[in-house]
Order: C-alpha cells, then structure tokens, then sequence
C-alpha cells in the first residue's frame, strides 16, 4: 500500500515538516545513511531547489514518515528497508543538487537529535 497525503488533503511538503525529526530520531539507528536523509530534507525544503528535484524528494520523504507502509516500521530489521530503497534511489537522482550547505545543517541536527 503506497503511502498518500492527497486523500487527507494535505499538502506532501507541509506533512513532511511535521512528521520528519520524529521518523528520523526512530530510524537513526536502522537507516546507515541517514546523514544523506536529513541532507535530503534540508535540500527538499530549500527554496533554490528545482522543482523537479524537490518533488522527488518530498515524494521519497512523505513516504519515508507516513504510516502506511509496504513493510511497517515497527518491526525491528526489516521496518525500514522499503523507505531505505525509495530513499536510496531520490538520493541518486538528486545528488546533483544537494548542496554543503545541506550536508552541514544535516550533521548538525543529527549532533543535536543524538
């Protein structure tokens, strides 16, 4: 089951925001790349941006916090392999554009989230 914002009517980048830090402090410990995941976020909500790359991510993100899941995040192990091959991928696609900047803010938050 895919993981949808449209038919609560929220908007992906709003419910990314307010779902984000909490997923993330969960899955810090099973995600091996999750300096690169928060780098994604702060590159996602970054204005400068392109639209093209921002859409993947947030679509990548939205998935990575939403409950619905392919494989539920509660179970220990596996929870998180699905959002890591979604998350795996929007990476690659948007590397391009990801910036230092996002990189630092990333170890940063993860500093302070630890």
């Amino acid at each position: 089951m895919a993981k949808s914002t449209k038919s609560r009517g929220v908007a992906p980048e709003q419910d990314v925001r307010e779902k984000f830090w909490r997923t993330a402090r969960k899955a810090a410990a099973q995600v091996p790349f999750m300096d690169e995941v928060v780098a994604g976020y702060y590159c996602a909500m970054d204005k400068g941006t392109p639209l093209r790359a921002k859409g993947i991510l947030l679509a990548a993100l939205a998935y990575f916090v939403l409950p619905a899941d392919t494989i539920p995040d509660v179970f220990f192990g596996i929870g998180f392999t699905d959002d890591i091959a979604v998350l795996t991928a929007a990476l690659a696609a948007v590397r391009a554009h990801m910036k230092p900047a996002h990189r630092l803010a990333a170890r940063e938050a993860l500093h302070d989230i630890s």
